[in-house]
């Protein structure tokens, strides 16, 4: 598993005309940095897209799934049922057709080509998956603990904000970390949305040094390593929180 890995290492300090060599050296026998001098010279306009649309498709997913988890949760709206089946179903949507029905609405919109229009649309993808994570996650709160928050005087806002947001940490890392993951290695909406814009992100930069006639392995590899750098550093970062986020509700006392 790790050694696709290990090989992006290798050919991003691999020199171009070792690439093609047979057989291929296992080590970087003689390394070179200019994939990485590629990267932090072309790239950094880029990682800086990709970075703005993660953490706005971070948030929007949170300020829209959390209410929603708590609502259809703990607060047993009429229709609840129908809009889990619907956010189900949502996931089902191949991106490519949202794809298309975003381009002809930011069309009439103004809206192409915009770090905004990204993060919409990002969002789409993130915010059912986030909904079902919170619904499950916070119906596993106590009522008693809510019922004592209203004896003491507390509205639902004042129970979502000050009881239940702070209990349902672990749901809440978990949809940020997938939403920020889905955002950050997003290429369909960004290909159809942005492409050839001024607020490209990471994913087609990358794509940019493919063409016909020429394919700069080392400055794509190089790339590569440094855009998983912070998706490694967060799921590291996370993975207890995820581990707990993503079971929680998967098993009934």
């Amino acid at each position: 598993m790790l050694f696709p890995v290990y090989w992006m290492v290798n050919v991003s300090l691999t020199r171009e005309q070792d690439m093609r060599k047979t057989p291929p050296d296992l080590f970087p026998v003689h390394a070179t940095l200019r994939g990485y001098r590629e990267v932090f010279g072309r790239q950094l306009p880029y990682l800086g897209t990709s970075l703005a649309v993660g953490l706005g498709t971070v948030a929007v997913t949170v300020l829209l799934a959390a209410p929603a988890g708590f609502a259809l949760a703990k607060l047993r709206p009429r229709g609840g049922g129908l809009v889990g089946f619907l956010m189900l179903v949502a996931q089902m949507i191949p991106g490519i057709i949202m794809a298309m029905g975003f381009y002809a609405v930011y069309l009439r919109l103004g809206l192409l080509h915009s770090v905004a229009g990204l993060v919409v649309a990002d969002s789409t993808l993130a915010v059912p998956f986030a909904v079902l994570v919170c619904t499950a996650f916070m119906s596993g709160i106590p009522a008693e603990v809510l019922q004592a928050a209203r004896v003491d005087g507390a509205g639902s806002l004042r129970v979502f904000r000050s009881v239940v947001l702070p209990m349902s940490r672990n749901a809440i890392v978990t949809v940020s970390l997938f939403a920020f993951l889905w955002s950050w290695s997003d290429f369909v909406f960004a290909s159809t949305l942005d492409g050839g814009g001024a607020h490209e992100p990471i994913t087609l930069g990358i794509y940019h040094y493919i063409g016909n006639n020429n394919q700069e392995w080392n400055a794509i590899m190089a790339t590569a390593v440094v855009a998983s750098l912070p998706t490694a550093v967060i799921l590291v970062l996370a993975q207890r929180y995820v581990a707990a986020g993503v079971t929680a509700g998967a098993v009934k006392d």
